[in-house]
């Protein structure tokens, strides 16, 4: 039998290793996820786990001590972890994108430095760009590191940083003086390095506290505050000032796969529950997924699905080629999470009122649909860069 969500052409490996995780998520993840979301507790003994499954080292290579598998792989472990909470694939997320950029990016003394811990899941990382006074318009960061003796000294304050208090690796987008024209040319990426926590996490680096939030629970989401923070040369992501932005850029575009996966996971959970209620719910004599009404949002909802995770792959798949796929990316990202809300949206409806009691499920979906509209660059944003390149390939000669 057919169900949604089937990838073609996986390895068996990669079979593997998906049948793994959804294993692990049926097993772990679902039956704690909501009483776990509802207390707003950080999930210790769910990421212990992963670590001893190597999920936190999937995408390092293997001679850094990890598993060396694809973007492809990456966002459908991300699609199963998202259909049993989605804050865990967060935590996730943001560590690989760190690994990413050390990957893509770093020196060859960072690598040896931070990959292997971090495939190990000894250091657990997270990346910051956004700050209190700006969103997507990354170019406009006041966040500024200031040459001194042998290094630099950080002052500002960033804003939404997963994984902020539980990280021990942020990568850092910040202003440096290069004295260049544009903007996005004075921005450097450092890799700081911190012991997890809230409160002051080093001299002159503090963690406030969790921002309480709609939903997105579990995993924190914090402030940073740069107050004289000292760091050397050596911890200039690559080695040279004035790269952040195209370095940032690159992660961003994985990450914005991993954003569109999320949101097929929790679809695919919200469609699992909607359609589950449908066939046991009765009314007027007979289950309700008979009535018309009820049975039109269920061909839409898997329609909405299946189509997302097939944009998801192919997303994925470009990127694994070695070729640019911001256009993609971005709608794969923008369709995926508009999709999400929809699925959610229709489960929800057609759970009538049990959808708005705690005890059920996709009360807490409902809850965490909104931030994948977000996330990664909003739908706008998203809309803006496919329009851009679609023009770029249609342009009129």
């Amino acid at each position: 039998m057919t169900k949604l969500c089937a990838t073609a052409d996986l390895t068996d490996v990669q079979r593997d290793i998906v049948a793994t995780v959804r294993a692990f998520v049926d097993e772990q993840i679902l039956p704690v996820a909501t009483k776990l979301e509802h207390a707003d507790e950080y999930p210790t003994e769910i990421v212990a786990a992963m670590k001893e499954l190597g999920i936190f080292g999937l995408t390092i290579d293997e001679e850094y001590g990890g598993l060396g598998e694809s973007l492809l792989t990456y966002a459908l472990v991300v699609e199963e972890i998202s259909r049993g909470w989605m804050s865990v694939s967060g935590i996730i997320n943001t560590h690989f994108i760190v690994a990413y950029l050390l990957q893509q990016h770093g020196t060859q003394a960072q690598k040896d430095k931070y990959l292997p811990r971090l495939a190990a899941g000894e250091l657990t990382g997270a990346f910051s760009m956004s700050e209190p006074g700006l969103g997507s318009d990354v170019a406009a960061i006041k966040t500024s590191a200031t040459p001194v003796g042998d290094g630099y000294v950080i002052n500002g304050q960033k804003m939404w940083l997963t994984n902020g208090g539980s990280s021990s690796l942020v990568a850092v987008l910040v202003r440096t003086p290069e004295d260049q024209d544009r903007p996005h040319q004075n921005l450097t990426t450092f890799l700081v390095e911190k012991t997890p926590g809230f409160g002051e996490v080093a001299p002159g680096l503090t963690i406030p506290g969790k921002i309480d939030k709609m939903g997105y629970k579990g995993v924190d989401t914090t402030e940073l505050i740069f107050d004289g923070y000292a760091i050397g040369y050596d911890e200039i992501l690559g080695g040279k000032p004035g790269r952040g932005f195209y370095q940032m850029m690159d992660g961003v575009e994985v990450g914005r796969v991993n954003v569109a996966a999320r949101a097929v996971g929790v679809a695919n959970r919200a469609f699992e529950l909607g359609t589950s209620y449908a066939q046991q719910r009765q009314t007027f004599g007979k289950p309700i997924a008979q009535h018309q009404a009820v049975l039109f949002r269920i061909a839409e909802m898997g329609t909405k699905v299946e189509a997302a995770h097939q944009m998801v792959v192919r997303a994925a798949r470009i990127k694994d080629a070695g070729q640019r796929n911001d256009l993609e990316a971005g709608m794969a990202k923008y369709l995926a999470s508009e999709f999400c809300r929809d699925v959610v949206e229709d489960s929800f409806r057609i759970h009538g009122g049990y959808g708005f009691a705690k005890e059920f499920e996709i009360e807490r979906l409902y809850r965490e649909a909104p931030m994948l509209l977000i996330g990664e660059g909003t739908a706008d944003i998203q809309r803006m860069i496919v329009g851009r390149r679609l023009l770029e390939n249609y342009a009129e000669r």
